[in-house]
């Protein structure tokens, strides 16, 4: 039987491939240099969800998650080297962060919809950030790392709730007919000017009105191009 690792074995694993007698590779690591990894990672958590869905099989989520979690436990790592925090830190802070935002489980605080409970988690988390110095603005906390697709509805969000100036949802079909008739009008060229902010704004329209119907349009585009691969190259029957 191979031996069964437990968390602390793969902490110190970890450990030990960042050491001086460790891997080359893994030495050379920083967070900077993570940062692809980090995001193909998750893409392909996202990916052995879809297979799961699909085949009931769950050894690819399982694997990926441990891929996941390798790399929140090397960035852990060199936050230690540096003297920065520990993943000690990382598990007190997220534990005390799940308690606090669920006072309804925790505390003595009644809630009676899941809406509730998440308009009572924003008001919190708006507190935790109190103070918080990296914070520029509303709009500019949100990650410009994220997918624009998936950036662009939470903008408009802050932008209604802190400056009331998200368009309606009747005016968001107004601008995308509108958006869309520019474009007809317009001559088929490789490209232009014109076709690129006719472009932007359909797809600013259909970001507020995946906000408004809360939907996550990146989710939708990869499905749809998932059914267009199905289309045309099924998968085969066994």
């Amino acid at each position: 039987m191979s031996k069964q690792y437990t968390y602390n074995d793969f902490i110190e694993i970890i450990r030990t491939l960042r050491s001086e007698n460790g891997c080359p590779w893994d030495k050379e690591q920083t967070h900077h240099s993570l940062r692809p990894c980090m995001m193909e990672e998750a893409a392909e958590v996202l990916s052995a969800i879809r297979i799961l869905e699909q085949t009931g099989n769950a050894e690819n989520l399982r694997e990926e998650l441990g891929d996941v979690l390798l790399q929140v436990v090397m960035h852990a790592q060199i936050a230690k080297e540096e003297g920065l925090f520990t993943m000690e830190d990382v598990v007190n802070e997220v534990a005390e962060k799940m308690v606090r935002r669920h006072p309804h489980v925790f505390g003595e605080a009644e809630v009676e919809s899941s809406g509730q409970v998440l308009e009572n988690w924003e008001e919190i988390k708006k507190k935790e950030k109190e103070g918080k110095t990296w914070i520029e603005s509303p709009l500019r906390e949100i990650p410009m790392e994220l997918p624009a697709l998936t950036r662009a509805p939470k903008i408009l969000k802050k932008v209604d709730k802190y400056y009331g100036q998200t368009s309606s949802f009747e005016e968001d079909i107004e601008n995308l007919k509108k958006a869309v008739e520019r474009l007809e009008a317009l001559k088929h060229t490789d490209y232009s000017p014109e076709a690129e902010k006719a472009v932007g704004d359909i797809l600013l329209a259909v970001s507020d009105i995946s906000r408004v119907y809360k939907l996550s349009q990146e989710q939708i585009l990869t499905d749809r191009i998932a059914d267009i691969i199905d289309r045309y190259e099924p998968h085969n029957e066994k």
